[in-house]
């Protein structure tokens, strides 16, 4: 009994130290932002395509979907729309990164400005540095509708930015064979040294309802889960509810009963209209939420040709 306590006690120590390799072979980033356990040997899926569902409201807050893992395989976490659980809060998305012949995943947060996630194009604002979907003014969220789904019948703080993205990748880790080659800039590696909260409660239920649904592991859906994206966080079926492109069941692949969203917005270009400009996150300013472009407006008026105040729902591309 004395020689299998000591064996099994060798065993521990000897897979934290690995554990411990692999995060100082990550790049820079804060180790508190590491999910300590959670390192596979197999690289993540690419990102799935999908459309965006329509914002449910003012004050709701995109967070891009992204693969979790369980089970000895990878899952679909969907994206959805959750609340800021404080005025200014943005969120950074995690992301899994390569180092010492493991994949580790990095936890997102909130925090007052947007740091790290690895360079990967989750797209809807999100185009692998900062994030151009909207931004903080006077208190309130507005939303920039060249890259996000909203009814300006419903969200009332929108403005109108044209994005251009030059990261069209969907690769969905850093580092490694075919990784994304991202470090952390200044702004970024600043960020990371602030102040964060993690995830809420309604997102880490959301993972989990995610986790047990059998059809959105990669072994099942071969990389196109039927719930791509949802309004709410928890809602994985009914209104609104999307799946990936190519999935064979599960979400209706439509937002709210629209287009597919195949074509971008009015003045975005075909292939970027999902990201941040370049690699700066739109603007190189150092709150990462991109140039302002025109001020938030209220009641505004819908673009021309969208026969109503829904536009089309914009597709991770």
């Amino acid at each position: 009994m004395l020689l299998e306590a000591i064996y099994m006690r060798a065993i521990r120590v000897v897979g934290l130290m690995v554990f411990a390799l692999a995060v100082m072979a990550m790049p820079n980033t804060s180790s508190a932002q590491i999910a300590v356990g959670i390192s596979v040997r197999v690289a993540p899926p690419a990102i799935p395509v999908y459309v965006q569902p329509v914002c449910p409201g003012d004050g709701f807050m995109w967070t891009p979907g992204y693969w979790g893992y369980a089970n000895d395989d990878y899952y679909w976490v969907p994206g959805t729309w959750v609340r800021a659980p404080f005025v200014g809060g943005l969120w950074t998305p995690g992301y899994w990164g390569w180092g010492g012949g493991l994949y580790l995943w990095h936890a997102g947060y909130w925090g007052h400005h947007i740091g790290f996630y690895g360079g990967v194009n989750y797209g809807f604002g999100y185009g692998g540095a900062g994030f151009v979907g909207g931004g903080w003014r006077g208190g309130v969220f507005a939303y920039n509708r060249s890259v996000t789904n909203v009814n300006v019948t419903v969200v009332h703080n929108t403005y109108n930015q044209t994005v251009t993205n030059t990261n069209v990748s969907r690769t969905s880790f850093n580092g490694g064979s075919g990784g994304t080659s991202a470090q952390p800039n200044a702004q970024e590696r600043v960020a990371e040294n602030e102040h964060h909260t993690p995830a809420t409660s309604e997102q880490t239920e959301h993972e989990h309802t995610a986790s047990t649904n059998r059809s959105q592991f990669a072994s099942v859906n071969h990389g196109a889960p039927g719930v791509a994206a949802s309004p709410k966080a928890g809602v994985m079926s009914g209104s609104g509810v999307v799946g990936a492109k190519g999935a064979s069941g599960g979400g209706s692949g439509k937002a709210n009963s629209l287009n597919s969203g195949n074509n971008p917005p009015k003045n975005t270009n075909a292939n970027n209209a999902n990201g941040a400009k370049g690699n700066s996150g739109g603007s190189g300013k150092p709150n990462g939420q991109g140039n302002r472009g025109g001020k938030p407006t209220k009641n505004s008026t819908p673009p021309k040709g969208k026969g109503g105040n829904e536009p089309k729902p914009k597709q991770h591309q």
